[in-house]
């Protein structure tokens, strides 16, 4: 039967690097400590950079054989931490494809956390990692010592039968409070009680039309821009006479969008909100995506299939997600049974719809969000949610 929860302890490095390589992999439980599995091999001639994806490479394929749901990683590499956590670029081409590997492998878990620990709380990838990079130097085995046997635990074992328990209770207390979990039901909601989103697009720009990543680059509306944000405000208008607050991202296309948005509904004020803001596209800001797809072909197809990964010198949509995410539970907390407008881009609105929908990361690049289009979500206390309308774009058909 399969475990809720596991801890992923891994391990790599050469001796030389680059030099004979190998890594360590272990899975525990949680609660008792109790290793699951072991993973170990030697990888020839590498770095200690390739061994240590490696290592977590193992690690989560040896959790997703465990049917694992939720993962904890641990790692002494602050490199792979960081780079895994979307916080720093991976610079050097040849970790790429392996943190792009490792991406994938953590989209197969409901969550994955990645946690940094120093290294005599890793001793035992550690060694397994040791014993890979002697085999890899052609060296014989170390035979173990008497004094430390190591039980792998049986999928009938005390402690799946705990891990099983804790996953149980912990299900229990969630159930009810997170879309996730909600319980699925036809019944209609009353819509008073929801918190209702209105999701808008701003209105074109020159780049738009030129088909140029516009992460943070300040790209003024263009006239069909602002006609755009005329018919919008008025559509918005009949969708929602009563609005408690129009929010926008600080960039002038939003704000702009958001200022005829706001006339339409009496004046009442902007309010600029940071966490709305586009993806960082870094180094591909204003580049066509044929330019991208010339420059940059290796680092492109690898942010194509990993959202962890980041543009060069830009923002992963992981980490576009955890902001998106903190704003709209903000605006459900602030504004309960209440209309809020929010004038964005299209990464942030994406991965607003993607959650709403508990859709897949393939969603992203299926959905194709129009300048100037609406999209209508209600989200009730309990987790419960309901899309009304994704990229209207009936009221730009008479321009």
């Amino acid at each position: 039967m399969a475990v809720r929860a596991v801890v992923v302890e891994a391990d790599g490095g050469s001796r030389g690097n680059p030099g004979p390589a190998g890594y360590g992999a272990v899975v525990r439980d949680p609660d008792s400590g109790e290793v699951l599995l072991e993973r170990s091999e030697a990888i020839g001639v590498s770095t200690n950079n390739v061994a240590e994806y490696r290592g977590l490479i193992a690690g989560l394929e040896a959790a997703a054989e465990l049917g694992a749901a939720e993962v904890e990683a641990r790692m002494d590499s602050k490199l792979v931490v960081e780079q895994m956590c979307g916080r720093w670029q991976i610079k050097h081409p040849g970790l790429r494809p392996l943190a792009a590997q490792a991406a994938a492998l953590v989209d197969r878990f409901e969550s994955v956390r990645f946690s940094w620990i120093p290294r005599e709380r890793n001793r035992h990838a550690d060694a397994l990692a040791n014993a890979a990079m002697d085999a890899a130097a052609g060296k014989p085995p170390k035979r173990p010592a008497a004094a430390e046997p190591r039980e792998v635990a049986a999928a009938d074992s005390a402690a799946r039968a705990q891990a099983r328990e804790v996953a149980a209770r912990a299900a229990t207390r969630t159930a009810g409070t997170d879309p996730a979990t909600t319980r699925p039901s036809w019944e209609p909601r009353p819509t008073f009680t929801a918190t209702r989103l209105i999701l808008v697009r701003h209105g074109e720009t020159e780049w738009t039309v030129q088909h140029r990543y516009a992460g943070r680059a300040d790209v003024p509306l263009s006239d069909q821009g602002r006609a755009q944000a005329r018919a919008t405000a008025a559509r918005v208008a009949e969708l929602a006479p009563s609005v408690a607050a129009v929010l926008s991202s600080p960039l002038s296309r939003c704000t702009a969008t958001a200022e005829a948005i706001a006339g339409a509904l009496g004046g009442i004020p902007v309010r600029p909100q940071d966490d709305w803001i586009e993806c960082d596209f870094g180094d591909w800001d204003g580049k066509t995506f044929a330019e991208v797809r010339d420059q940059w072909p290796g680092e492109l197809d690898a942010w194509l299939a990993s959202t962890r990964i980041a543009p060069p010198g830009g923002e992963s949509f992981t980490v576009v997600a955890e902001r998106v995410d903190r704003a709209v539970a903000a605006l459900c907390e602030a504004y309960p049974g209440e209309t809020v407008v929010v004038v964005s881009h299209v990464s942030p609105i994406k991965l607003a719809l993607r959650d709403a929908l508990a859709a897949g990361d393939a969603f992203l690049h299926r959905l194709y969000l129009d300048a100037a289009g609406i999209s209508v979500l209600d989200m009730w206390p309990d987790g419960g949610v309901a899309v009304r309308s994704v990229n209207d774009t009936a009221h730009l058909a008479a321009r």
